[in-house]
């Protein structure tokens, strides 16, 4: 097949793939009634839909690119920890937090995470409430901005088309089924879309093998490399040497795993299924898919240089290793129709891993303006109509500063995201683990924690960790525990919660 037909075919199957999400959109927005039924879909969700959304909107196009993409440049260790980590803080997310979660929210009428947090500790000033959207819009943009740039670099790598253009094309999609059909549109599209990536995934690592000469050749190719299935060094492509991957560095590689119990647009999924007593088969789908999906994605970098010593994809260095799967999608693609459209199909995955992630942070940012800093911190009132309205140019507004921070095509999806992931850790991680275990823990303790933590990621992030040497650990870390120790000590050092929040406290105890 030629290289002009088998794009065509390759277009078709995105096509299709995209005027499906726009049609659930649709088909979602005649059940947006009022502002619960956008932000959390009426608490109607089942097990199925919240186990694959949640991990869908968490994932996103780094599962897909820039997981891949370490593990091509450096080897499986970097990506291994990483990997690891997130695995155990999803088991440990979906364990400890997701039920209690869901009957507290539920209780007390909360529809966002900022809100919680708010009639969590009775904050009548609603200073937890703006404070808390303005971290979720802080950490959001960038966030989106992420899942933004790796649809531009998908079709400029492929098609050759403006990484700009494609990238804003790629936006409008999203913002227009997001803002159609709110909460339940973003998740029902997320399960389409974590099956689309499962696809493409397996069907990625199969042909990866075949080309690279069969999995004999993969493993000799990474065992010739130095530190390169090492899980204590790393491999270094320009001085072919191994790096040493110190115990400390593995510690704040695993660290990763406390972000989950921060992440707005995943602890969303929590408060919204319909019965609570499913969230045991919810845990255990979404740890089973994490993990399998994980393992594949550190594979694939693997077979993807392998791939490049048996010449089937030119060297891929810096930033353009994310685009491994892209680069074996385009491939794939020239053994025939049905190849073509498979290719399509995984082509479509990466999408499907962008969107999902991008729906959720837009719908969360949303919330933040509209509910949080409009309605409850300023006491602006507004009808349901008007609320709704104002969301829906919210998500608008997030997702043009978006694009204007995701204009660089050598941005790294990787390191944007792994950014926004320790910012919604460090600010809200321990506050969240405080405001369900913790019945002493007082507004005051959660306002200072959140406040620490998020502020502690900028100061590790930009003036200590460039210190190098011990100081060089993920900024997550530090962060999370800066959080935790200004929520206990300034808790204990004021007035303990009134007798109606204790009470409140009890009745959510499962």
């Amino acid at each position: 097949m030629s290289a002009s037909s088998a794009i065509l075919w390759i277009i078709a199957a995105i096509v299709v793939y995209l005027a499906a999400m726009l049609f659930i959109g649709y088909r979602c927005s005649k059940r947006n009634a009022s502002t619960d039924d956008f932000y959390l879909g009426g608490r109607r969700l089942g097990p199925l839909v919240t186990a694959m959304s949640a991990e869908a909107s968490d994932m996103s196009s780094w599962l897909l690119m820039g997981l891949p993409g370490v593990a091509y440049l450096s080897g499986v260790c970097d990506a291994f920890w990483t990997a690891v980590g997130l695995a155990v803080g999803t088991w440990l997310n979906w364990f400890f937090v997701a039920r209690r979660l869901r009957r507290y929210s539920s209780n007390i009428g909360a529809v966002t995470v900022p809100d919680f947090f708010s009639k969590r500790w009775h904050d009548d000033k609603n200073l937890l409430n703006a404070i808390a959207a303005v971290v979720i819009i802080v950490f959001f943009v960038p966030y989106t901005a992420s899942g933004f740039a790796a649809c531009g670099k998908l079709f400029y790598s492929l098609f050759g088309v403006d990484y700009f253009t494609a990238m804003i094309l790629s936006a409008l999609v999203i913002v227009l089924y997001t803002t159609m059909g709110g909460f339940l549109a973003a998740s029902t599209t997320d399960l389409v879309q974590s099956i689309v990536m499962t696809f493409a995934l397996v069907v990625v690592l199969g042909y990866g093998i075949f080309s690279a000469g069969g999995i004999g050749a993969v493993l000799d190719n990474a065992r010739s490399l130095p530190g390169y299935l090492s899980l204590h060094a790393t491999y270094d492509a320009a001085s072919g040497a191994a790096n040493s991957y110190s115990p400390l560095t593995i510690v704040s590689t695993l660290a990763w795993g406390l972000g989950y119990f921060g992440m707005p647009h995943i602890l969303l999924r929590f408060m919204a299924i319909h019965d609570e007593k499913k969230l045991v088969l919810s845990r255990r789908i979404a740890t089973v898919w994490v993990v399998i999906s994980m393992t594949v994605a550190v594979l694939i970098g693997v077979v993807g240089l392998a791939m490049t010593k048996a010449g089937t994809v030119g060297v891929l260095e810096g930033s353009a290793s994310e685009n491994i799967i892209v680069k074996i999608a385009a491939l794939l693609s020239q053994h025939g129709v049905l190849a073509a459209l498979m290719a399509g199909v995984i082509l479509a995955g990466i999408l499907a891993a962008t969107m999902s992630t991008s729906d959720s942070q837009l719908l969360a940012a949303a919330s933040g303006v509209s509910e949080n800093i409009l309605h409850e911190f300023f006491g602006i009132k507004l009808s349901q109509k008007a609320s709704l309205l104002a969301a829906r140019v919210t998500v608008v507004a997030i997702s043009v500063l978006a694009i204007f921070i995701a204009r660089d095509p050598d941005s790294s999806v990787f390191g944007i995201v792994s950014f926004a992931w320790a910012g919604f850790g460090g600010a809200f991680g321990a506050v969240m683990l405080c405001a369900l275990f913790w019945k002493r823990s007082n507004r005051y303790g959660a306002l200072a924690g959140m406040i620490s933590g998020g502020a502690m990621v900028f100061l590790w992030k930009y003036l200590v960790r460039p210190l190098g040497g011990v100081w060089n650990i993920y900024e997550l870390l530090p962060a999370f525990l800066t959080s935790l120790a200004f929520c206990v000590v300034v808790s204990l050092l004021t007035k303990a919660p009134e007798q109606a929040v204790v009470a409140e406290y009890d009745t959510a105890q499962i």
